[in-house]
């Protein structure tokens, strides 16, 4: 397996972990173990069955939707559409983020609406359904109108900033 790809299986049933087992079925991650253990095997045609037997499970499984495969480029994009939300480390997106040579730093995006709220807060949703806050009262000059490109930084312990429209940057949090 090369570097570039990363390969993830990611239960997706509900029902917990040890429920397969005591229907007497193996665990999902166990599938992929079984395939690589293939490798092993020295007579030709045992190997080949087992590569059968295995693939063949994986693929069913894949076929339930209780394994997903996905390579490194969709891992980045789910970060990047995850980016600033306060969600738990999911290893589905390839463990520990903060030690991750593709941890996303900056997002970029369109102001798709604008507006105040009671404090004078600005809330600026994006085109792409993002949707971010004010957290500090630094004034903006201009007022953020639509279409005006908008960039947000991940700051130190946790903090965002967001330009728009290349005006001094705000702290900003991310609410949907």
């Amino acid at each position: 397996m090369t570097r570039t790809y990363l390969i993830l299986a990611a239960l997706l049933v509900a029902a917990p972990a040890a429920l397969p087992a005591q229907r007497g079925e193996p665990p999902r991650v166990e599938l992929f173990e079984a395939l690589v253990r293939c490798r092993a095997i020295g007579d030709d045609a045992a190997r080949l069955r087992c590569f059968d037997t295995a693939a063949a499970a994986l693929e069913a499984a894949a076929a339930r939707r209780e394994v997903v495969v996905v390579d490194r480029q969709q891992v980045r994009e789910g970060r990047r559409r995850l980016f600033g939300l306060a969600i738990p480390r999911l290893p589905i997106f390839g463990g520990d983020e903060d030690e991750d040579e593709d941890r996303i730093e900056t997002v970029e995006g369109v102001v798709a609406s604008a507006s105040q709220d009671g404090m004078g807060h600005w809330i600026v949703a994006l085109q792409d359904g993002a949707v971010w806050t004010q957290t500090d009262n630094r004034p903006l000059a201009l007022r953020p109108r639509n279409g005006q490109q908008v960039v947000i930084n991940r700051g130190a312990m946790g903090s965002f900033m967001m330009r728009i429209n290349n005006q001094p940057g705000v702290r900003a949090r991310r609410i949907r």
